[in-house]
């Protein structure tokens, strides 16, 4: 399975902190938290609460077929990706919808809030009938 996942160079297998894809399945949870960033590592140390756990078994027993017809829904938006969650889809609350992550390797170490954000960009209008003089005025493009 690792040969379909590649780096942006061409022919390289995915390797992340210099172990591969297969490698880094293979390893404990404590032994992939070793690799991963500070924040990410101290969450997994202090250990995964109940919710987190039941993501984590919900995913490792799900199958690649299953997955992409029907994602896994979460709202953990704090859950760092960890290299079982490669390949499964992931419906993510962002507060008022679900949003699908399909996992990459390249996400191992983020967490699964981080790929769709919770805010949407403001755009404002002209000003409206209780403004006041100095607000209605919009200089010309």
């Amino acid at each position: 399975m690792s040969s379909e996942y590649r780096t942006g160079r061409e022919g390289e297998e995915f390797a992340y902190r210099g172990h591969s894809l297969d490698e880094l399945r293979e390893m404990d949870v404590e032994e992939v938290a070793e690799l991963l960033p500070a924040r990410q590592r101290r969450s997994i140390k202090r250990g995964l609460n109940t919710e987190q756990r039941k993501l984590l078994e919900t995913a490792r027993n799900r199958d690649a077929e299953t997955t992409a017809d029907d994602p896994i829904r979460t709202h953990l938006r704090g859950m760092p990706i960890l290299p079982e969650f490669v390949g499964t889809t992931f419906s993510v609350y962002n507060g008022h919808s679900f949003e699908r992550v399909q996992v990459e390797p390249e996400m191992i170490g983020h967490y699964l809030g981080e790929f769709h954000l919770t805010r949407s960009t403001v755009e404002h209008g002209q000003a409206g009938i209780g403004a006041t003089r100095s607000s209605k005025f919009v200089p010309l493009k």
